[in-house]
């Protein structure tokens, strides 16, 4: 499965993308804003591709899809929320936006999480 995220919108407080599986859109993507400099819980990740697995999550207790090898992060990964408060560098998923939130992210989850668990190989690319 090769998904992809294209950053669109950027604010001073978050980055609003869209997420699309094998070339067709699933749905949006909010993140942290993009900086030069890092700063802990605030910024997004740098671009480029990544291996995806899918573990347990010690902090949400339970199955969610996490990014390898992520320069200078620790423990990305994929989940539900509405704004950058919701995310400290993670990918957030919806499938509403507006400047700075996206909405319906639960319901934007199930349905891309769904999707991963049936994949053998998941990259993620973002540009």
């Amino acid at each position: 499965m090769e998904i992809k995220i294209k950053r669109l919108h950027r604010t001073e407080h978050s980055t609003i993308g869209e997420l699309s599986i094998d070339g067709v859109f699933e749905c949006f993507t909010l993140e942290d804003k993009e900086r030069e400099v890092k700063i802990k819980g605030e910024t997004a990740i740098a671009k480029g591709t990544y291996q995806v697995i899918i573990n347990r999550s010690n902090r949400f207790k339970k199955l969610l899809p996490l990014l390898l090898n992520v320069p200078n992060f620790e423990g990305i990964r994929i989940h539900s929320g509405n704004s950058n408060h919701d995310t400290e560098g993670c990918i957030l998923v919806g499938r509403t936006r507006s400047q700075d939130f996206i909405g319906q992210s639960r319901k934007a989850f199930d349905k891309l999480f769904k999707k991963m668990q049936k994949a053998e190989n998941i990259t993620i690319t973002i540009s």
